[in-house]
């Protein structure tokens, strides 16, 4: 069986407190784009056998997809084992939740070809124990996601809208990025609800312009280069632009495709990894 696991850009992250376990409480704006792995799955003998076309990507427990798979096996008592493959096109560590959409792929696949029948709500709990993105993965498309990121309300569907990413060539620790944001030091959140309204009513320039990333107070310190980025997207005509997740990636979201190719070709003299696409 195979599937597409599309990547993901924050129209909005705001974080809005903290628990006791340390987990953030985030309210974000989660949109699936039209860049994605395809993800192969099949029953074999044994144990899980995960191969994939980059060879930077782990092939064992270090893998999300492969810990995906071990968890359902083993929540499910399925005593056969499965062949994966991943064929990447989605850059590592960017903030694109390549790992979890991945995952979410996964589990999936497995619930149709194993015909366990799971609900949604059940393979986003399992994703929980996953990643925080993994939930909002399953469900996909425009979403409000709350709590540590498994409360998920889909929203009205926002697709079809030009985008253009760049990633520089290093990434960013998710981990690392949420240790160092000083909650006191947040002065300017995103305003979620409005910006939800402006998307309803599907007004592009009104979004691009309120979309906003609480967790650019830490990345975009520490590397210059990406604020240089945004700054350049907002010169080459961009509507607005911003850091999906933790980062590195930045996204910008163009009117029209001779705008986005503009872009997309002077980004590409500095950057490896750019990409014109669209909204899901």
């Amino acid at each position: 069986m195979i599937a597409k696991a599309y990547a993901k850009i924050n129209i909005a992250l705001d974080v809005v407190g903290k628990r006791d376990d340390g987990y953030h409480l985030l309210k974000m704006i989660m949109q699936q784009i039209d860049l994605y792995d395809e993800i192969t799955v099949e029953k074999a003998e044994g144990d899980i056998v995960l191969s994939c076309n980059k060879k930077y990507v782990p092939l064992d427990s270090r893998n999300l997809a492969y810990k995906a798979a071990a968890l359902f096996l083993d929540n499910y008592s399925i005593t056969e084992g499965v062949k994966i493959n991943i064929e990447k096109n989605i850059p590592v560590s960017a903030g694109l939740a390549g790992g979890s959409t991945d995952a979410a792929a996964v589990l999936n696949i497995m619930n149709k070809l194993f015909e366990v029948n799971a609900s949604d709500k059940e393979l986003r709990d399992l994703g929980l124990r996953l990643g925080a993105d993994v939930p909002y993965c399953i469900t996909g498309g425009t979403a409000l996601c709350e709590n540590i990121g498994e409360v998920i309300t889909p929203l009205k569907p926002f697709k079809n809208h030009i985008v253009v990413l760049v990633k520089p060539n290093f990434g960013v620790s998710t981990k690392e990025v949420y240790k160092g944001l000083d909650m006191s030091k947040i002065y300017k959140h995103p305003k979620v609800d409005d910006i939800i309204k402006l998307m309803e009513k599907d007004d592009l320039k009104g979004t691009a312009l309120e979309m906003k990333n609480v967790l650019e107070n830490v990345t975009l310190r520490k590397h210059q280069k990406l604020r240089k980025i945004k700054e350049e997207m907002m010169d080459l005509n961009a509507l607005g632009s911003l850091m999906s997740g933790s980062g590195p990636t930045i996204f910008g979201f163009f009117k029209d495709m001779q705008q986005a190719q503009k872009c997309f070709e002077k980004m590409k003299q500095d950057y490896n990894e750019v990409f014109i696409t669209r909204t899901v």
